[in-house]
């Protein structure tokens, strides 16, 4: 027979738990939906762990919803056997046949508590584990980032949080106990996990309740504490279902879910934890737990310890925390009751009587979507007017490429535009002129421009525009002051070296610009609330394509410098090699131009020739080649003056010798002179009689005497 699950109850019985279950899937849908829209809408991993827990639970709902409707049908359908049995056509030949032909629905239950469920229960199980071992991990690299901001949405988070424990907690409390009656003691299965998500929004609510009178430390590490316990619990499950293979059944006994978690049902049910606790009392003790005055007075006081719990948590709204990196305004029924609220501990009325509120801090993400940063009006915020800063650090050219969007700037280059710098009011002639060469006295050039500025009055900076729109409203007021600016200002003082001051005039401006917005109903501008620290003219540089006309002056001014540079070396290495050492030199050069100087005044001699000696011992007392070529005169002066002593000395001897024997000396003299004129010439010797000339074609020198010094090839 296939019916072999046979219950003691009628289909109303299930029906009900049919509801019960459609019931907590509807609810688990709609925590699952609060859970996910908050955790992505503020950026809480926990929350969208939970959302995970909470949307794997739906399936356990569904599961009991589809088995608990398929035991209905089964009863009904047992009720129609049993009518049919009774009937008079019962044993006619139409109806004669087997009674499990006429129990399709009672096949149906069997296969889904035999496949069906446990295909679902593996099937939560790895969700449970998969999901949380994925999310734990993101979890653990968000727990100790520098830039960890806990949830922008603190209000919401606690709401959500509490709400979601408080919504699963008591719906879980009456699926247990409904379990407790044995047809639908599966219901336990759908209040586990119904009460596993009211832990992961009990813990969601804590830590952020903790974040906002305290620190944050709960906040981080909810991150991987909720993924742990969504591994802890499918672990469990997967468990449970491998046990249950090998669990024994009696005949007719519905088995049991094996995603329905044994620790969370004791959470789903306290009411067992007391008993159980009693029974162990009452067993090691002797007496009953359960019958004494203290539980007695407990259980009828549960409810108003609750309810006392929640009146603390709402006077507990009564205390405003102010963070320190936080300035903020209190509300009265959404009026300004104090604004510029410093931070620290505040006493106001409860909410919803009064509220705390810190403006909401906006920035773009890579994508250029605006986002919730912090919420906060304390530290330094910037807000670029000109061209973006570039991604590295590393030098750039004016040729090369700049990355990110560039802003040009006109500029003035004329002289009508310095003549307006100084204030004076330009002639007619000189604003004729200016309109006629506005176009031929601009100038492009890209110039990032930082403006550093901070909130100073926080009712004023959250009144003169939306939250999302504040920067754009301010970068705009002060790119429309940059334009003005730049006309009054030419290209040499933007690329010179005035741009300190460029900057102190162009922080005024802005800065009267920002105090001139947020007209009140009165017509007075209350300001934007802001303080300008500093507008900076930083990484001035014209268009790519006309840096090289630019750089042309430049590379002339650059050139002119190195021939100067040039030269000076030179001269210094002329003066050293001159004179051995520069300052030397130059006092010789003075003393020299001195000399010449006293030669046009025609001074005396004595003078001259004391100024000569001076200039003298000077180049004789330098180390350099002037030192060098002085000795090597005066060598060479008194080589020459010997030479011609000598020839004198001679001459005096040869007189001498004249005087004493002319004629031997003039034979002497005749002598000697033939000899050095016929030393070279050939000697013919003839007879005295007819002449006879032998000729020898031989030459006299043919060969080489390398005995005899001074002949080619010959010593010496």
């Amino acid at each position: 027979m296939v019916g072999t699950i046979v219950m003691k109850a009628d289909y109303i019985t299930y029906k009900q738990a049919t509801g019960a279950s459609l019931g907590g899937l509807v609810l688990q849908v709609v925590l699952t939906t609060a859970l996910l829209i908050y955790g992505v809408v503020s950026k809480d991993h926990a929350a969208v762990s939970g959302s995970i827990f909470a949307g794997i639970g739906v399936l356990s709902w569904l599961t009991l919803a589809i088995v608990f409707d398929q035991h209905r049908r089964e009863r009904v359908e047992l009720i129609e056997a049993d009518a049919l049995a009774s009937s008079p056509l019962a044993g006619t030949s139409v109806f004669s046949g087997s009674a499990d032909d006429f129990r399709p629905a009672a096949r149906r239950l069997a296969a889904l508590h035999k496949y069906f469920v446990p295909t679902m229960s593996v099937i939560i199980s790895g969700l449970f584990i998969g999901t949380g071992i994925v999310r734990f991990l993101s979890g653990k690299l968000r727990v100790d980032t520098e830039d960890f901001t806990a949830s922008l949405h603190e209000g919401w988070a606690l709401g959500i949080g509490l709400g979601v424990a408080v919504l699963g907690f008591i719906f879980a409390r009456f699926t247990a106990g409904l379990a407790k009656f044995e047809p639908m003691a599966n219901l336990r299965a759908g209040a586990s996990l119904a009460i596993g998500t009211s832990l992961i929004g009990l813990a969601i609510g804590i830590a952020n309740f903790v974040d906002l009178v305290g620190t944050n430390a709960l906040v981080r590490y909810v991150q991987v504490v909720v993924p742990a316990f969504i591994v802890l619990i499918g672990v469990e499950l997967f468990l449970h279902f491998l046990l249950g293979l090998y669990r024994p059944r009696k005949a007719g006994d519905v088995p049991r879910p094996a995603f329905d978690s044994r620790l969370l049902g004791f959470l789903a049910a306290p009411d067992k934890i007391a008993e159980s606790i009693s029974g162990a009392i009452n067993y090691q003790l002797g007496f009953d737990v359960t019958s004494g005055w203290f539980y007695q007075l407990l259980s009828r006081a549960l409810v108003p310890l609750i309810l006392f719990g929640l009146l603390v948590v709402w006077l507990l709204s009564a205390v405003a925390v102010v963070r320190p990196h936080q300035r903020g305004m209190i509300l009265r029924f959404g009026a300004v009751w104090k604004d510029n609220v410093a931070p620290g501990m505040h006493l106001k009325w409860p909410w919803p009587i009064d509220s705390l509120y810190v403006p909401e801090y906006y920035k773009r993400d890579r994508a250029g979507r605006l986002e919730i940063a912090d919420r906060t009006v304390t530290g330094l915020r910037t807000i670029e007017l000109g061209t973006s800063p570039p991604a590295t650090t590393e030098p750039i050219l004016w040729t090369n490429d700049h990355a990110g969007e560039e802003i040009y700037q006109l500029v003035r280059t004329g002289k009508l535009a310095a003549a307006g710098t100084t204030g004076a009011t330009p002639s007619k002639d000189a604003a004729a002129e200016e309109s006629k060469s506005d176009l031929s006295d601009l100038s492009v050039i890209s110039a990032e421009i930082p403006l550093i500025y901070v909130v100073k009055d926080v009712l004023r900076f959250d009144e003169f525009a939306p939250p999302q729109q504040r920067d754009i409203v301010l970068k705009s007021v002060a790119q429309r002051e940059l334009v003005r600016f730049f006309q009054t200002i030419t290209l040499d003082e933007v690329l010179g070296g005035t741009r300190l001051d460029l900057s102190r005039r162009l922080r005024n401006r802005v800065q009267a610009a920002f105090d001139g917005m947020n007209v009140g109903p009165d017509g007075k501008a209350r300001g934007a609330g802001v303080e300008v620290v500093d507008v900076a003219v930083v990484g001035v540089h014209p268009p790519k394509d006309t840096a090289m006309a630019f750089e042309t002056p430049v590379q002339a001014d650059q050139k002119l410098q190195a021939n100067i540079e040039a030269a000076r070396t030179d001269e210094i290495r002329s003066l050293t090699e001159v004179a051995g050492q520069v300052t030397l030199a130059r006092q010789i050069v003075e003393e020299l131009n001195k000399l010449d100087g006293m030669r046009d005044q025609k001074a005396s001699a004595d003078a001259l020739t004391a100024q000569e000696f001076k200039v003298q011992k000077m180049l004789e007392s330098a180390g350099g080649s002037s030192a060098a070529v002085l000795a090597a005169a005066q060598a060479d002066r008194w080589n020459r003056h010997m030479s011609i002593r000598a020839i004198a000395a001679r001459q005096e001897g040869r007189v001498a010798l004249y005087e004493a024997a002319p004629e031997i000396f003039k034979a002497r003299a005749y002598f000697e002179t033939m000899k050095k004129v016929l030393s070279e010439a050939r000697l013919y010797i003839t007879p005295a009689r007819g002449i006879m000339i032998d000729f020898n074609g031989q030459e006299r020198d043919l060969g080489t005497d390398i005995f005899t010094p001074g002949t080619p090839g010959g010593g010496g």
